[in-house]
């Protein structure tokens, strides 16, 4: 059986955690997935009081959905990789922090992007940097039992289930896993979404559900706002590779969609395209708390 929820950027924006969490319920999902993205007013949720991490708590309690994961994307904005100490010094403080605000909110897995670097050249230097201070966070995260896992990036530093394995070879840890995104998978060519998803299986925590175009001679890829079905993913392949391998983890449907006229009827529309999927596939997906 297997969870399936809905990325917090999909849904209309409201400063109610009651109001959006009941969004999420109402519209079928077990759980909502938090964003910390680069901007100042989500990177300010790092440092909560007390009382506002309550009222998120509560109202995950009283709606019946989990916040099961938490998308760490503001490591774009401050890379652990950086070849400024001040911005990898703010970058490491910003994953513990993130770990104690997983911890309190029942948050079992922070969703790391997968960058080195991202506004700044790539370096044997930025990768070491990258290691180094990844293995700092992933030790901090184990004493507080939550567990970050590195997503497959629209980014080639780390695209691939096989690159994340080759990270995780350098700190090993069961606190540290992978959260394959289908679409950037399927994006970059040199992959084999099949034979990655195979090799990654033992690693694999949670997985995105996205729509992409693919990466070519003449053209970057386009990996957000790719309506689902209009993309090269095949979403059926992936998900009938997983339910053979047994994969029992969360799925998240990704958009962005919480400013369109209507994001509700949007996500209404992606929940549906998944569901269909699901029973078609004979994935069982995990009942709504009533």
């Amino acid at each position: 059986m297997n969870s399936l929820g809905i990325y917090e950027k999909a849904l209309p924006k409201t400063d109610s955690w009651q109001q959006r969490l009941q969004q999420a319920h109402d519209l079928g999902f077990n759980f909502l997935e938090l964003s910390i993205d680069e901007s100042d007013e989500r990177l300010a949720r790092l440092d909560w009081t007390k009382a506002q991490r309550a009222e998120v708590r509560d109202a995950s309690w009283q709606t019946g959905v989990r916040l099961h994961t938490l998308m760490l994307s503001g490591h774009r904005r401050y890379p652990l990789g950086s070849a400024d100490p001040a911005i990898r010094e703010k970058s490491l403080e910003m994953l513990y922090k993130a770990i104690d605000l997983a911890g309190d909110l029942g948050i079992r897995n922070i969703q790391l992007a997968g960058y080195d670097v991202y506004y700044e050249p790539k370096t044997v230097t930025s990768r070491e940097y990258f290691i180094e201070n990844l293995k700092r966070g992933v030790a901090y995260a184990a004493a507080k039992e939550v567990m970050l896992d590195i997503e497959t990036m629209d980014d080639p530093f780390l695209n691939a289930l096989t690159k994340i394995k080759d990270i995780k070879a350098q700190i090993r840890s069961p606190w540290l896993q992978a959260y394959p995104d289908v679409g950037n998978l399927t994006a970059w060519p040199e992959n084999n979404v099949g034979q990655e998803l195979e090799r990654g299986i033992d690693n694999i925590v949670s997985v995105h559900l996205k729509d992409t175009f693919p990466v070519t001679a003449e053209s970057k890829g386009q990996f957000r706002d790719v309506p689902f079905g209009d993309g090269t993913v095949d979403f059926e392949g992936c998900l009938r590779t997983l339910k053979r391998l047994n994969y029992g983890g969360a799925f998240t449907i990704e958009m962005w969609t919480e400013k369109a006229d209507d994001p509700l009827a949007e996500v209404k529309k992606a929940k549906q395209f998944f569901d269909d999927l699901f029973e078609r596939v004979g994935l069982e997906q995990e009942p709504v708390v009533e």
